[in-house]
């Protein structure tokens, strides 16, 4: 397994690439990351275009969710977007939270965070800004945010346990967060979790959902739900990259799964108040609905 650090490396320099190819051409490659496939593309991402707020130039294509549809943000509101990219979630935030809201952008690519900057003085956006740095160590104070989005960032991050504490650390009392990410169920062939190339491109880099839930509820958050849930279908051209043919029909069986979801969760309104939630007890209140277009 490779160190933290060395990881870290590889994601920072893969998203400095992405930073400089267009929207289509990291749509095309799963997140953002892998060899191109003309079939993947869409499968992680979601269309932002019909959203409120939505900045066609500061939408790389490369998230795997809808995490701000979710967030329940107020006017005047503190957002936190983690893994700001070139801005896109921010934008979106800011049309919620209003001129009377502020929204922050943290990110560690220094090209990601130029890119955001421009956007956001293109807009005239005096309330958004974007600050270079590890969400493992945000540099903001503690409690100031009342709500953070995330879109496909968590799971390319080493030490997730460390990134929770840091949202607890950084959320209000009361305060909630409302993170899409990609979770496994099931155990993935080697040959996907051990590529440092699948890793920057969002699967092996993927914890399981019932851990993932389970270091959310352990840090102390309560009302945990999941608001959407879509699975992932990495097609043959891909998958036939790092396994064999038989691999990739007991793949395609769906005895392994994975899935983009989106999480919802809020710190305890005082400093002590300690949440009731059993892992059996979450909730989904969005899981392929009718006409919703995540299936």
């Amino acid at each position: 397994m490779k160190k933290e650090k060395e990881l870290k490396n590889i994601v920072k320099n893969r998203y400095a690439r992405i930073a400089e190819q267009g929207k289509a051409e990291n749509a095309s490659s799963c997140c953002g990351a892998t060899t191109p496939s003309n079939k993947v593309y869409n499968i992680m991402m979601d269309d932002y275009s019909e959203t409120d707020g939505y900045v066609e130039d500061a939408d790389l294509g490369l998230g795997c969710g809808l995490p701000t549809q979710f967030a329940k943000i107020k006017k005047g509101e503190t957002v936190i977007d983690l893994g700001s990219g070139a801005g896109n979630d921010c934008f979106v935030a800011r049309h919620e939270t209003g001129v009377e809201g502020k929204v922050i952008g943290i990110d560690f690519t220094p090209i990601m965070i130029e890119k955001a900057r421009i956007n956001a003085e293109k807009l005239g956006y005096n309330n958004v800004e974007f600050r270079e740095g590890d969400i493992d160590a945000m540099p903001v104070s503690n409690n100031i945010a009342d709500v953070i989005v995330s879109n496909c960032v968590l799971n390319l991050v080493p030490n997730k346990q460390k990134v929770i504490g840091e949202i607890y650390r950084v959320l209000k009392p009361g305060g909630h967060f409302s993170i899409s990410d990609i979770v496994l169920v099931g155990n993935l062939p080697d040959a996907l979790r051990e590529d440092a190339e699948m890793y920057a491109g969002c699967v092996a880099g993927a914890i399981q959902k019932s851990e993932y839930l389970q270091l959310i509820k352990d840090k102390g958050f309560q009302n945990i739900k999941v608001q959407k849930e879509k699975p992932i279908i990495i097609p043959v051209d891909i998958l036939g990259k790092y396994l064999s043919q038989e691999e990739v029909k007991t793949f395609n069986k769906r005895e392994i799964g994975i899935f983009s979801i989106t999480v919802y969760a809020e710190k305890p309104g005082t400093e002590h108040e300690k949440p009731k939630v059993n892992l059996s007890e979450f909730q989904s209140e969005s899981t392929c609905k009718p006409n919703s277009g995540c299936c």
